[in-house]
């Protein structure tokens, strides 16, 4: 009897050890270092052309950092405690280089253990504001750019809830800050006694709204908000004089006018919405003058419940309200004409209207568009750039239109926005001596130039182009050749045809240069070493191939360093996202560069080559709906057929083995990596971060689908792995980020998953990383994650149990029920 009861006490104690939290693991040495390799800085260039500024990005923080105070309210996520964003990747330090030859000079001064965000240069070039995030608040910084010098603004505590905190006025010796509201006393104590109910109500209005996260929950919730997002205009000039600009509010988004008289304010109301984020919030749309007065209502929006399900509808009424940044005070707005329905006839969708100062006449129509606008770029009185789209059959067109004359606009470029081969490229902007973003143009404004991606059946090869006007004449003036992959980051000076561009390789890593395509020299202006150079040589193949119904497929293939085919095919890791297409031609598009480094972010699948695996990275997972089709009518079908493909062509080569390989994927990748298992048996394991499983959780449309559950519920059924748990007999990893803000993958969708999976004998594990969002963050958490991950490749893929076998939890530990 004995022992009877210490076989079961130890084994009790067994299972209440695999049931315990497990903690933090590393995961090889080979796979640390590269991980936690410094990031390429980031970089900055003066409208003149003058200096770049280099900023070092914060290495991956520690999870004390995640673990802070956070509130998550109408959408948004706020540290408590600086009245800030709580998630942000910060700058560490900032260094100076007068271009083209100059020294590199560390900016002196800067805060002890830096935490910069919202870099800025003034309209002159001779300053730099940035944000410092101390534990307590938020500074106002400046930098002056002569001397390599940083100093705070005393006495100025931001209000960065709906970031952007500042902007410069023309001046360059001007700022319009959001502060903190002075005297507002302490936190709303909210009591945990209810004084009722919750309640909701619809009185037969159609409101249907997607999935969203961290919603307003509770009238004390609405304290709360605002409390934090209540905001002063503050006017402060370098030498820190301040002066208060109107009366505090929700300001969403205060910006000057170029002239810097004026001041564009959108604040948000009540009532607030228990199903919406604040970007549905009722808006507020007013001028003021830079004394605080106002000059004029230019709207009064209500709360946006009421919006069709399609991805381009929008709300009635005058919307994206902004300044003409090339003249000195003229304000413009969007308004629907087919009541915001893009599925209702109208031969009109959307008109701009302008109004100038003193905004006493009646607005006047500048343009009617038979698209969806997107966007405008403005230049001169006689040429701006606009932009619309339509989603049913993702059609993009850009005009050119003359903000003064009556005249036609001019289709410059139109084409299917997934036709990336016939994508003209960005309209390239320069900075006005007011600092703001218009359409670079020959003195005549004749000719736009263009920064383009290059797509093509040989890989992107990155351009600068010039557009004739007149004859829609276009010249590549430069080109990335092979065997480098160079991107165009600014030109520097058009005059000369100057570029700052990055240029690498794939055994060379990305460097900033000073390009003169008119004199063909190319000079290095920064040489930064190779984070990867332990690593030894990766050997990367852009592999082309047909999947059975002849649509065209790419991946990118990696091996191992050193790998010889005489050593045969080894296991293989493949990691994909589907993608939506509505034309066959324009899914078998080639994506990438065969010429590219290898840059390896905390996701990638690259790592497992220092594991000895071939790795099939962004293999290409095209669903296609031509015609009235869907593409999500045959979603499993064309999500088999691909994932088969890439199998086949690597098995062809004779560096995949068919009977290892496993399959990985992120958000709707991890969707894709459920649905693979339950739908073919082409894997021996597969791991699934941060995804989806039951659609019927997200019924008013997920992803590209626009339809809901309603219209199309054989659809969300069958694209619905949690449909078909009961079918998946492949081990599988979940892993989900505790504090997940994506709109649809709630963490509640991976809990009830690997129930379902459990409760059908299933061989999962169901990793939850505390205080993770959609994409992790802290240290401890991202390398805990790839030493989950290389454990259950090895145990399952590389070194995969005899078929029948029981399979233990990795390393005996975390949960086996």
């Amino acid at each position: 009897m004995k022992k009877f009861y210490l076989t079961l006490i130890l084994g009790f104690c067994q299972w209440a050890a695999w049931a315990q939290d497990v903690m933090y693991q590393t995961p090889p040495r080979a796979i640390t270092d590269l991980v936690t390799a410094p990031a390429l800085p980031r970089v900055s260039v003066a409208s003149n052309g003058e200096w770049l500024l280099l900023m070092s990005v914060q290495e991956m923080p520690g999870i004390a950092e995640l673990a802070q105070p956070e509130l998550r309210l109408a959408g948004l996520r706020l540290n408590p405690r600086t009245n800030g964003p709580s998630r942000v990747t910060y700058l560490t330090d900032l260094r100076l280089r007068h271009l083209p030859a100059g020294k590199e000079l560390l900016v002196q001064g800067l805060p002890a253990k830096a935490r910069l965000s919202e870099i800025s240069w003034s309209p002159d070039n001779t300053k730099i504001a940035f944000t410092h995030t101390t534990a307590n608040h938020i500074e106002l910084w400046i930098v002056d750019v002569a001397s390599a010098s940083a100093r705070l603004m005393p006495n100025l505590f931001l209000n960065g809830v709906f970031g952007s905190s500042y902007q410069w006025l023309a001046d360059s010796h001007t700022l319009l800050a959001r502060a903190i509201v002075g005297g507002r006393g302490e936190m709303p104590v909210i009591s945990a006694v209810p004084m009722g109910p919750i309640v909701q109500e619809n009185a037969g209005k159609k409101a249907a709204a997607r999935t969203y996260q961290d919603l307003l929950k509770n009238p004390g919730d609405e304290k709360l908000f605002d409390y934090y997002a209540a905001a002063q205009l503050v006017k402060v000039d370098l030498l820190g004089r301040m002066q208060p600009v109107g009366e505090p509010g929700i300001i969403q988004s205060a910006v000057p006018s170029p002239s810097g008289q004026y001041v564009l304010v959108k604040t948000r109301q009540r009532p607030y919405s228990y199903t919406l984020p604040v970007s549905s919030f009722p808006q507020q749309v007013k001028i003021l003058g830079l004394d605080g007065l106002l000059v004029k209502t230019l709207a009064e929006l209500p709360l946006a419940d009421n919006l069709p399900t399609s991805f381009d509808a929008v709300p009635t009424g005058a919307r994206e309200h902004g300044w003409r940044d090339d003249v000195p005070a003229t304000v413009y707005w969007v308004e629907a004409q087919d009541g915001g329905d893009p599925k209702a006839p109208a031969a009109i969708r959307d008109k701009l209207f302008t109004l100038a100062s003193p905004f006493t006449a009646d607005a006047q129509e500048l343009v009617a568009l038979p698209l969806r606008y997107r966007n405008i770029i403005w230049g001169t009185n006689s040429l701006a750039l606009v932009e619309g789209y339509r989603w049913a059959d993702r059609q993009e067109t850009t005009w050119a239109i003359s903000p003064t004359a009556k005249s036609a606009p001019v289709v410059l470029s139109s084409r299917s926005s997934q036709d990336a081969y016939a994508n003209p490229g960005t309209p390239f902007e320069v900075r006005n001596a007011a600092g703001r973003a218009v359409l670079a143009t020959d003195a005549k404004s004749e000719k736009v130039y263009f920064l383009g991606a290059g797509a093509s059946a040989q890989g992107d090869q990155p351009f600068v182009a010039e557009m004739d006007l007149k004859s829609k004449k276009t010249e590549r003036w430069w080109q990335s050749a092979a065997p480098y992959y160079e991107v165009p980051v600014t030109i520097l000076n058009l005059a000369r045809r100057e570029l700052l561009t990055r240029r690498e390789a794939v055994q060379e890593n990305p460097n900033y240069y000073l390009r003169e395509v008119r004199k063909q020299k190319l000079t290095a202006l920064t040489r930064f070493p190779n984070p990867y150079a332990g690593v030894g040589n990766l050997t990367k193949q852009v592999l082309r191939y047909k999947r059975a119904d002849g649509v065209e497929l790419t991946a990118n293939l990696y091996l191992p360093p050193n790998y010889k085919k005489e050593n045969g095919a080894l296991p293989t890791l493949m990691e994909a996202y589907p993608v939506e297409f509505k034309d066959r031609t324009n899914a078998g598009q080639v994506k990438g560069s065969p010429y590219a480094f290898a840059r390896l972010t905390w996701g990638s699948p690259i790592f497992w080559v220092t594991q000895g695996y071939a790795v099939l990275q962004a293999t290409s997972i095209p669903i296609v709906g031509e015609g009235k089709l869907e593409p999500n009518d045959t979603y499993t079908e064309q999500l088999v057929a691909s994932a088969r493909a890439a199998i086949e062509e690597g098995t062809r080569l004779g560096v995949v083995d068919p009977k290892r390989v496993g399959v990985m994927g992120h958000s709707y990748g991890a969707f894709m990596t459920a649905n693979l298992l339950a739908h073919t048996t082409l894997f021996r394991a597969g791991i699934a971060r941060s995804g989806a499983y039951n659609r019927t959780l997200t019924p008013f449309g997920f992803q590209a689908e626009e339809r809901t559950y309603w219209e199309a519920p054989d659809v969300y059924n069958k694209m619905s792995p949690f449909a078909y748990a009961d079918r998946i007999k492949t081990p599988i990893l979940l892993i989900h980020g505790e504090a997940d803000n994506n709109s649809g993958t709630f963490p509640l969708q991976t809990e009830r998953f690997y129930s379902a999976l459990k409760g059908h004998g299933a061989t999962a594990r169901y990793v939850v990383l505390p205080f993770e969002a959609h994409g992790y963050a802290a240290r401890e958490s991202v390398l805990h994650m790839l030493w989950e991950m290389n454990e259950w490749l090895n145990k399952y893929v590389k070194n995969p149990p005899v078929v029948g076998a029981a399979a233990p939890a990795p390393n005996g530990q975390g949960s086996t029920n």
